[in-house]
C-alpha cells in the first residue's frame, strides 16, 4: 500500500512539473516541444527524429519552419509513381548559404536530418583550424529505383524510397575542396574535418556508411534513414 502511495505521489509530481518543463527546458532536452533543426544532438533529439518518421504532418511542419528561418530551400513536387513510388517527395534545392551540385529528392525525414547535418557541418567547419564556413556540397543523388548494391535480386535500397543521400565532397567558402575519396585517408586538417563531419552525421541518420565500411563506399558518405545509429 505504501509503495502504491509513493508511486502515485511521484506520478502527480511528474504531471505537475510538465508545464514548468515545457517553459524552461531547452528544445533539445524537452520532449514536449516540436523538433527544431537547430537542436543539438542527444537522446531527446534522436527521439523526436524517430517520431517524425511516423508523422508526415509534423515532419513537414518542421521543414516549413526551417525554410521560414532560412535554413533550407525546397519544393514539393508531384508524387512519383511506378515501381518505386514516392507519395509526398521533397526536392531539396539548398541549405541556407550552402549550395548543392544539384537538387535532390528526399523523403521528409531525410530532408529534416540532412538539414540538421548541414547546419552542424557548417559549425564544425567554422570552428576547425581551417576557419571557413561550408559553402557547397557535391553529391551523387538520393532517389534511385534499385535494389541494394545494384543487385538483380534482393531487398530494395534506401534510395528506392528517397531515404538515403550519397555525399562525395564539400567545398569551403575560401575555396578548399574536401573530397571523401581523395582526402579520407590523408593526414591533414582537411581529412580531420572530413572525419568530424562523418562522425557528426551519426547523430542525425539511422545509418552513416563511409570509406571504412567497405569498398562500395570508398568515394562517398551514404547517409540513410534505416536502422538506429549504425555508424561505420
Amino acid at each position: 500500500m505504501k509503495t502504491m502511495a509513493v508511486m502515485l505521489i511521484i506520478i502527480l509530481i511528474g504531471l505537475a512539473s510538465v508545464p514548468w518543463l515545457q517553459r524552461h527546458l531547452p528544445s533539445h532536452w524537452n520532449p514536449f516541444t516540436p523538433l527544431q533543426v537547430t537542436d543539438a544532438p542527444g537522446p531527446i533529439t534522436r527521439y523526436k527524429l524517430q517520431r517524425l518518421r511516423h508523422d508526415p504532418a509534423a515532419c513537414l511542419a518542421v521543414l516549413q519552419r526551417a525554410r521560414a528561418a532560412g535554413f533550407v530551400s525546397f519544393t514539393q513536387p508531384a508524387a512519383v509513381t511506378g515501381a518505386c513510388p514516392l507519395e509526398k517527395p521533397i526536392r531539396i534545392q539548398r541549405f541556407g548559404d550552402v549550395t548543392l551540385s544539384s537538387s535532390f529528392l528526399a523523403s521528409c525525414p531525410l530532408a529534416v536530418s540532412s538539414t540538421m547535418f548541414v547546419i552542424q557541418a557548417n559549425q564544425l567547419a567554422e570552428n576547425s583550424p581551417l576557419k571557413s564556413p561550408l559553402r557547397r556540397i557535391e553529391h551523387v543523388g538520393s532517389y534511385a529505383c534499385r535494389n541494394i548494391y545494384h543487385r538483380a535480386q534482393g531487398r530494395l535500397s534506401e534510395h528506392a524510397t528517397a531515404d538515403a543521400w550519397d555525399v562525395t565532397a564539400f567545398r569551403l567558402a575560401k575555396g578548399t575542396r574536401i573530397g571523401v575519396g581523395r582526402d579520407w585517408h590523408k593526414t591533414s586538417e582537411e581529412s580531420t574535418l572530413l572525419h568530424q563531419w562523418f562522425n557528426s552525421s551519426c547523430a542525425w541518420f539511422g545509418n552513416s556508411l563511409g570509406p571504412d565500411y567497405n569498398a562500395a563506399h570508398a568515394s562517398h558518405f551514404h547517409l540513410g534513414m534505416r536502422g538506429y545509429t549504425l555508424c561505420r
